[in-house]
């Protein structure tokens, strides 16, 4: 899987948390860098943690479906991908300005289990997960940054256009592996 790949699915993980983060930077009425600083470092640090998680998972059983794992890749993103464009047009969530411990590390693990199923994904692609997982962290980390302070200086009009996008890229890359390994398609 190229760079570009673990890159684009970086940035569809990254989108369930930095739709958090626009929510985030709503509910905030003094932002400061400690705020974007927290949500960074929670959502990039779980997504980071997630794929690797996902990764030992896969490998212990990757021998036991070798021979049908690209269908596992296949239907994961699209699922995941799916359920985050069938979020992107749900209600919206309520606004929340507390950023202690045990809400942080709700909410990132609430918006990393997508990345435990890449991590099971990758494990069956042959994915080196060290350098995949350390930029979907990395992805995760600017993007939330990022999000908190969209979401406090422009509202909460971009959260389901980033959940819509996350999914879309999600679910054309599960199509993309299932194209690769049936020889219709060649990168």
């Amino acid at each position: 899987m190229s760079f570009v790949e673990i890159f684009l699915i970086g940035v569809g993980l990254s989108m369930d948390a930095f739709a958090v983060s626009v929510c985030k930077g709503l509910s905030v009425k003094k932002l400061s860098v400690k705020h974007a600083a927290a949500v960074g470092v929670y959502f990039g640090g779980f997504q980071f943690l997630m794929p690797v998680i996902g990764y030992l998972l896969g490998s212990s059983f990757q021998s036991l479906i070798e021979s049908f794992d690209h269908w596992v890749a296949f239907v994961l993103l699209v699922l995941i991908g799916g359920n985050m464009i069938k979020e992107s047009f749900g209600k919206e969530e309520k606004l929340d300005d507390d950023f202690g411990f045990k809400t942080m590390l709700l909410m990132a693990v609430a918006t990393s289990i997508d990345a435990l199923a890449v991590g099971i994904s990758f494990a069956f692609l042959a994915v080196k997960i060290v350098p995949a997982a350390v930029l979907i962290g990395v992805t995760t980390f600017i993007l939330s940054g990022i999000g908190i302070y969209i979401g406090h200086a422009f509202g909460s009009k971009y959260k389901s256009k980033a959940e819509l996008v996350g999914g879309i890229i999600l679910v054309l890359i599960g199509v993309k592996i299932l194209l690769e390994h049936l020889g219709i398609l060649s990168f």
